[in-house]
């Protein structure tokens, strides 16, 4: 068993930030979730609950100082980029992962998803906006960063422990199919989180 590590997930109410906790609470380690509401999730042996709103970079940089780490579970449409890397700054935290975007990665040799045109129109404004927040990052001097970005079809599933993991490509199979479930997509998380392999990098995940 590693040490354990003070997590912090910025959006445990969603979909991905659920699969994290459990996953992180399972290994053994501390985790603070953070929502504007957290009346959904449900009280466990160290796990703490705290309402924080990135529109209060001072008010979550509090919520989040003294932790290990910072995890960002939220859809990058849905809140303000330069706000919440305040906050982190603000907090002193060491390393900040965060969950990316499929359509960030390469579908051909330095064509990313977003670039190919060839997304479905809803999909384009969250690409846009996980891009938006990649480059601020990739920009960061301060900032010790890692994204994971999921497969293109990212939905409830098993868990296997059975995935690949890329560079900046996105992962298919052999049908063309690239996916990953939110279970899969959170082992990998917090195995990135145990043993940092992409610091200041992002990476690929699928099946």
């Amino acid at each position: 068993m590693k040490t354990p590590l003070k997590i912090a997930i910025i959006g445990i109410t969603g979909n991905v930030g659920k699969r994290v906790a459990e996953e992180a609470l399972n290994r053994g380690h501390q985790v603070t979730g953070i929502a504007r509401t957290i009346d959904s999730i449900a009280v466990r042996n160290n796990l703490a609950l705290l309402i924080g709103d990135i529109d209060d970079p001072e008010g979550l940089a509090r919520i989040l100082k003294g932790h290990d780490l910072v995890v960002s579970s939220i859809k990058p449409t849905d809140f303000n980029h330069d706000k919440l890397i305040k906050a982190v700054r603000l907090s002193g935290v060491k390393r900040y992962v965060v969950v990316g975007g499929a359509g960030t990665l390469e579908v051909a040799p330095g064509v990313t998803g977003l670039d190919s045109g060839l997304l479905p129109d809803f999909v384009v404004p969250v690409a846009k906006s996980a891009q938006n927040y990649l480059d601020i990052l990739r920009s960061s001097k301060d900032i010790n960063w890692t994204v994971l970005a999921p497969g293109a079809e990212f939905t409830a599933g098993e868990r296997t422990g059975k995935f690949r993991l890329g560079g900046h490509e996105l992962i298919s199979d052999e049908n063309g199919k690239s996916a990953i479930s939110f279970e899969d997509y959170a082992i990998a998380l917090l195995d990135e989180i145990e043993t940092p392999r992409h610091l200041k990098d992002y990476f690929s995940i699928g099946y």
